[in-house]
């Protein structure tokens, strides 16, 4: 009883007994080394039958003083001696937070408070009724059949509190290597574990290079790219390969377009839209794209080519990467003019449904463009990010650009397009454009990221001091990103200050806000 004195005090003086009634509970969870404070204990507690004395109201008014009264033993739960707030406070967290209880006990409580001869007061009336109403299925007559005392109780708390039944067998193991998966140190010495994570086929056949790009503070990384042994191509293949790169640059019909794309799968070994061993009668996809060259194929070809050439290998990351690279990216690297509509739904298409590819071998190469985006490659990116991607998505990449992470930021692209993109990231005012409007798509940006986003507004604050999208941004990253900026107030203001445009003193008057 006395470690749920915490919880009762939340409940009796709380103004959000739900949410701090929550919180506490968790926290205990999290720090308890015993099981005195679980769910279970807690629905027992509640539950507990009690025997009261009650005064009986119908006995005589004329009684004389030394006469007795008389009193009638009741058998009620421990709850309903607690007061009626009380009561309802409790009902309506264990409404709120069901799914930390078991759902039979819960309906088990509710119907018992409900079934009870005394009047009850409204309010733990309706919150009984709304705990019922939550938990009970649509079926529950097997209520009726228990009762307080019933002997069915603790069957339901071992059922609820029973282990999955794939870790049955491996409950009584010897010495578990974890002590929330009981699989003992001889069966995880036992498995391969290269085997598992590790598909060697696959790695041995694919030929991609895959470069760590420079931080956001020009620092020079050294190129960290992967040299896989070329798989030299048959004659029949280079052929066959040459001969379509013909008949790319020539759209006819649709029709025929599809035909030419299932050609493409046969020679990487598609069988019924599932890709075969690679390592038998296969070729290697880089070497074929490079002679075949799509990427110079107009966009309705384009369109067609990517709809079929993506579903062909399945769920194959890299051989969504491999499409990506050879027949988007070179497009979007030399872009200058706005992109057609086709292009466009293509390109969005594809990221819906590929979401890691269209980062690693389309949006981190492009970002990283020798020249720097442009504002028409700004607003193909603009509505990758808010069409195709979650908001966090779109907070990780950001922080992988910003922040410099070697480990996790990949650019995935053919090495005949090495020359078009550059080691370290080029601020245009396009790029600033960019992050602007992944502000106003309200995307969380992690600290560390506005740290580096200041750091880079005040290197470029004087190249930009009368640049509108450069305002812009910093008006929108002073809006957005306030819980984060306050310990660069000074910095940021020093900053401001150098540029000279209509949004200076908007943007300086937010930063006094701070």
């Amino acid at each position: 009883m006395e470690a749920w004195v915490p919880l009762f005090d939340i409940f009796l003086n709380s103004p959000t007994p739900e949410s701090e009634a929550s919180l506490w509970l968790q926290q205990s969870f999290n720090t308890s080394t015993t099981n005195s404070t679980s769910t279970s204990s807690f629905l027992s507690l509640l539950s507990k039958p009690v025997d009261v004395a009650i005064i009986n109201s119908s006995s005589s008014s004329a009684s004389t003083p030394n006469s007795s009264s008389s009193h009638e033993l009741k058998r009620i739960m421990w709850i309903q001696t607690l007061p009626n707030a009380v009561q309802s406070r409790i009902l309506s967290f264990l409404r709120v937070d069901n799914k930390r209880f078991c759902k039979k006990d819960l309906c088990l409580l509710a119907n018992n408070i409900l079934r009870g001869n005394q009047q009850l007061d409204f309010w733990v009336k309706k919150a009984a009724h709304n705990l019922l109403d939550v938990v009970s299925e649509s079926n529950y007559n097997w209520v009726s059949s228990l009762s307080l005392d019933s002997s069915d109780v603790d069957q339901v708390e071992e059922e609820f509190e029973a282990l999955p039944s794939w870790l049955q067998n491996l409950n009584n193991a010897p010495s578990p290597m974890l002590p929330w998966l009981p699989i003992s140190y001889d069966e995880l010495r036992s498995c391969d574990v290269k085997d598992m994570l590790v598909d060697e086929k696959q790695d041995e056949k694919c030929t991609m290079e895959v470069e760590e790009g420079g931080d956001s503070n020009g620092m020079e990384v050294e190129d960290a790219t992967v040299h896989i042994e070329d798989v030299p191509l048959d004659g029949d293949i280079q052929r066959k390969a040459i001969c379509l790169k013909a008949q790319l640059v020539q759209f006819e019909s649709a029709v025929k377009t599809i035909t030419l794309a299932n050609e493409i799968c046969q020679l990487f070994c598609f069988n019924g839209g599932q890709e075969e061993s690679r390592g038998g009668g296969g070729s290697d996809p880089l070497a074929v794209f490079s002679l075949m060259e799509p990427w110079m194929a107009d966009d309705e070809t384009t369109s067609i080519l990517l709809s079929h050439l993506s579903s062909g290998g399945g769920e194959d990351i890299l051989w969504q990467c491999q499409v990506l690279c050879a027949i988007i990216l070179p497009k979007m690297l030399v872009l200058c003019e706005p992109a057609s509509r086709v292009l466009v739904k293509a390109i969005v298409d594809f990221c819906k449904l590929h979401q890691k590819a269209s980062v690693d071998a389309l949006i981190f190469p492009v970002i990283f463009r020798k020249e720097g985006i442009n504002t028409h490659i700004c607003d193909v990116l603009s509505r990758i990010f808010k069409e195709c991607l979650h908001a966090a998505h779109v907070s990780s990449f950001c922080q992988k650009l910003l922040c410099g992470e070697q480990t996790s930021r990949r650019l995935v692209y053919l090495p005949c397009h090495r020359y078009l993109i550059s080691d370290d990231l080029v601020w245009t005012e396009s790029l600033f454009t960019l992050l602007q409007n992944i502000l106003n798509h309200n995307v969380y940006l992690t600290e560390d990221s506005v740290d580096n986003l200041v750091t880079v507004v005040q290197r470029l604050a004087d190249r930009y001091s009368k640049s509108l999208k450069f305002g812009n941004f910093l008006l929108s990253l002073v809006t957005k990103c306030e819980p984060h900026l306050k310990s660069h107030k000074i910095l940021l203001s020093e900053a401001v200050e150098h540029t000279n445009t209509f949004m200076t003193k908007s943007i300086l008057s937010k930063l006094c806000t701070l």
